[in-house]
């Protein structure tokens, strides 16, 4: 009986999450695609959960069973966040696949750099996506032309270091080679460039 009631709500709650998602991508302006889809889990676990609480259909079960239920929800709406709009909304690996279809099913190995750096980059706004990303986030601000870090983007971009070269493989397989040059990936990088600001 209790599991049939649960197993109701959640039906529910996914239901419910499907619209408020549909809605809010529609119908309302969006800054970044991965806080909105929470919000959206956030706003669906919220009004499902009052439902329950309030209808009488759910009151075989307990209240700490309700509030249960409402952080399995919580956390299932954040897990969709990220692996479906976010993931299908800034995944390279996404973008791969559509770009050889869009190109007939086939493209020449040695010209996915091109790709990349020439149609991916243009086509799907990467730099204006990413550094509104940061905005909303508040790790850059832009100050005469100039992005810089705020003290937030400074913690995270050490911490972000640390864990890549600490705790990310150090054989990984790349193109055939077990590599560990994901781990320090600047350590090629040229020294001496022309396009710092103060």
């Amino acid at each position: 009986m209790k599991f049939l009631r649960a197993l109701v709500a959640t039906v529910l709650f996914l239901a419910l999450l499907v619209v408020v998602y549909l809605l809010h991508i529609r119908f309302f302006a969006i800054d970044v695609v991965f806080y909105a889809a929470i919000a959206d889990g956030i706003i669906a676990a919220l009004v499902t959960g009052a439902l329950v609480f309030a209808l009488g259909y759910f009151r075989p079960l307990g209240g700490f069973e309700k509030l249960q239920l409402v952080v399995i929800w919580l956390l299932t709406g954040y897990c969709l966040a990220i692996s479906v709009p976010t993931v299908i909304d800034r995944s390279l690996s996404f973008y791969i696949l559509e770009k050889i279809q869009q190109r007939g099913g086939g493209i020449q190995h040695q010209r996915f750099a091109e790709v990349f750096t020439q149609e991916y980059m243009n086509e799907h706004r990467l730099v204006d996506v990413r550094l509104t990303e940061q905005l909303a986030s508040g790790t850059i601000v832009i100050q005469n032309g100039c992005v810089k870090l705020t003290e937030k983007g400074q913690r995270i971009a050490r911490a972000g270091r640390y864990f890549r070269q600490h705790f990310l493989p150090k054989k990984r397989l790349l193109m055939g080679e077990y590599s560990s040059d994901l781990t320090d990936p600047f350590r090629n990088s040229a020294t001496t460039v022309d396009y710092q600001c103060q």
